[in-house]
């Protein structure tokens, strides 16, 4: 497709994209966005420097290879490189969404299907404030290399969200409603879902009560365990942080305990959702890594640089936020595996304790932070009344030892609103989730 230069390694990255935005602010019309963009994002290797540009000008891509090239050094040997050598040469069309391509709803249509949850919010009075929102992207992305990658391969999201405020007797909270999917028909028919969610918060509102300080066992819900997984081992797992760090290489050998032997962690691009990448962004495709299995330090994410640094294999998990930026290694889909316990074997088992069901936020990296939304106060074994909770915390590799109880229900999460970051490159799609957790020695305050 392209006339590639020789004694260079060349890639060229091609992205179409198609986005949609609705947004109500108490009922009113603040946004109806429809958009759609092309780009492309070029680089070079000679085997010592990379050379980039980013275009949104298609028809320029081949003069763009010829203007990087000026400034390379011929590499006879390039292919003999150990980065090039990583690159994969995969081919062929991966349209994972002709069927059910978010392209063919109409706007009116997505339009309509937001506003038919309305009348559950509308006009109740605990409801101080809400908004919600409409949002989809359908990306289709093209991958060539001078090696002989020869890809197209697509991807999309569509999802509703109501965010709102709560005020009961004196009393606030900020919660919402969320489904993110890659089918738009199963945005439709959740209105008891959405009645549900709002009812239990207003519950949760009038009745919580502060907590009282302490070290708990917590049992975290699927997003409560998803983001601590993120947060607080993912990032940890990133192949470009350990590059040129060699304390914390050491700390991170491979086949070092580092948990409780009920603990598998894993990252993996192929499952359908936000964290959807059946091929990263240096065209290898993806990967089911084991980041710990049974307690043990199995592997870690890599992009082709990276796995080349460290003598390793790549994993699938060079992505860039979009045809500006260069790839560098982030997350897909990343979630402890499920265990053998039901949720209510979990509760049952707890003295005293915690059930952490919704958060508003999470961190961390050597400790994690998380501070939970909606809490109940577990004893002997049946959850009772509802607790405001500002933070519990921890320190991230100590607390996968404490991990004692994993339950047979799991989770993957998806979001459309918001995403990970790292570097200037945010938000990054991802996916998370897993089972609910029972862990010990929880700081709670």
């Amino acid at each position: 497709m392209y006339n590639f230069p020789e004694n260079l390694y060349t890639d060229v990255r091609l992205e179409d994209v198609s986005i949609s935005e609705i947004t109500y602010h108490n009922g009113e019309l603040r946004q109806n966005l429809k958009r759609n963009h092309k780009g492309a994002f070029i680089r070079i290797f000679d085997g010592e420097r990379w050379y980039y540009s980013s275009t949104t000008n298609i028809d320029n891509i081949q003069e763009e290879i010829n203007k990087l090239s000026t400034m390379a050094k011929e590499n006879k040997n390039i292919l003999e490189n150990p980065i090039v050598k990583k690159f994969e040469v995969n081919t062929g069309e991966f349209l994972h969404f002709q069927d059910n391509n978010i392209l063919n709803i109409s706007q009116e249509e997505k339009l309509n299907l937001l506003k038919s949850y309305f009348p559950i919010i509308e006009n109740r009075e605990e409801v101080k404030m809400w908004r919600g929102i409409y949002i989809d992207n359908k990306t289709t992305k093209e991958f060539y290399s001078s090696k002989g990658a020869n890809l197209k391969f697509d991807y999309q999201t569509c999802a509703i969200a109501f965010r709102y405020s709560l005020n009961v007797n004196g009393k606030t909270l900020d919660s919402g409603y969320d489904k993110t999917t890659t089918n738009f028909n199963e945005l439709k028919n959740l209105s008891d879902k959405f009645k549900n969610k709002l009812e239990k918060d207003i519950d949760y509102t009038k009745d919580a009560q502060p907590v009282v300080p302490g070290k708990y066992t917590v049992i975290f819900s699927p997003i409560a365990t998803g983001v601590f997984t993120h947060e607080s081992f993912g990032h940890k797992s990133e192949a470009d942080f350990m590059i040129g760090d060699e304390a914390m290489m050491k700390e991170w050998t491979i086949g070092k305990k580092v948990g409780a032997d009920i603990l598998s962690i894993v990252d993996r691009g192929d499952i359908l959702g936000s964290g959807f990448v059946p091929f990263d962004d240096d065209g290898n495709k993806s990967q089911k890594t084991y980041l710990i299995k049974n307690g043990i330090l199995s592997g870690r994410l890599h992009s082709s640089v990276t796995a080349a640094s460290l003598k390793e294999e790549t994993t699938g998990n060079a992505r860039a936020l979009d045809f500006e930026y260069e790839p560098i290694v982030r997350m897909t889909t990343t979630y402890i595996e499920a265990g053998d316990k039901t949720k209510e074997e979990l509760i049952s088992e707890v003295k005293e304790g915690i059930l952490i069901e919704d958060i508003k936020h999470g961190s961390g990296m050597s400790t994690f932070t998380i501070a939970p939304s909606i809490a109940y106060m577990i004893r002997d074994g049946e959850i009772r009344e509802p607790v405001n909770i500002a933070v519990i915390t921890g320190n991230v590799m100590e607390t996968l030892y404490e991990i004692d109880g994993i339950s047979k229900e799991i989770e993957i999460l998806s979001f459309a609103l918001g995403g990970c970051g790292k570097m200037e490159q945010w938000p990054l799609p991802v996916g998370m989730g897993g089972p609910y957790i029972r862990v010990n020695n929880i700081t709670v305050q």
